[in-house]
């Protein structure tokens, strides 16, 4: 997951440099993730996981 993760942020980085100034500090991404099965996960799931990133 962290090559993914750092791989995404140096593409994203370099294609939108303006996101720069929305950014905090160094991490780009959240430090955690969200794994599930397909048949788990409801819309509802994911939104709420969303919402309670800190």
């Amino acid at each position: 997951m962290r090559l993914i993760k750092g791989g995404s942020s140096r593409i994203i980085r370099q294609e939108f440099p303006e996101l720069q100034e929305f950014l905090w500090g160094d991490s780009f991404w959240a430090d955690g993730y969200f794994v599930s099965t397909h048949s788990t996960v409801t819309e509802d799931i994911i939104k709420d996981y969303i919402r309670n990133q800190a």
